[in-house]
């Protein structure tokens, strides 16, 4: 089994910054991308960015050049750097782990942590 912990969430106002933290512990062998999903009210959850175990980036549009994502392989830790931040990027943010076990490929949520920018 896998337990993604997050941290880092809050009120920010408009320009400002956070970071999000996510830790992985339980049997996190082969994880094959790490990243960040963000759902806002009435709205279906959408990828933010993703970090391949190969290190590809992988970055939603509205969020590119403001956000940025790495990946501490010895921690089975991801963080997302979210800069000059918008009220359009409220949500709540969940980190999402992809692992391999064998020929099957699963997903890991965490819990979520919610993140309000104010104009």
């Amino acid at each position: 089994q896998v337990q993604l912990v997050e941290s880092g969430g809050g009120l920010v106002q408009a320009g400002g910054s956070l970071r999000l933290s996510c830790a992985a512990s339980g049997s996190t062998f082969s994880i094959n991308e790490m990243g960040w999903y963000r759902q806002a009210p009435g709205k279906q959850r959408e990828l933010v960015a993703a970090i391949t175990s190969g290190g590809v980036l992988n970055y939603a549009d509205s969020v590119k050049g403001r956000f940025t994502i790495s990946g501490d392989n010895a921690k089975n830790a991801v963080y997302l750097q979210m800069n000059s931040l918008k009220p359009g990027d409220t949500a709540v943010y969940y980190c999402n782990y992809r692992i391999s076990r064998g020929a099957f490929e699963y997903d890991y949520w965490g819990q979520g942590t919610q993140v309000t920018v104010s104009s």
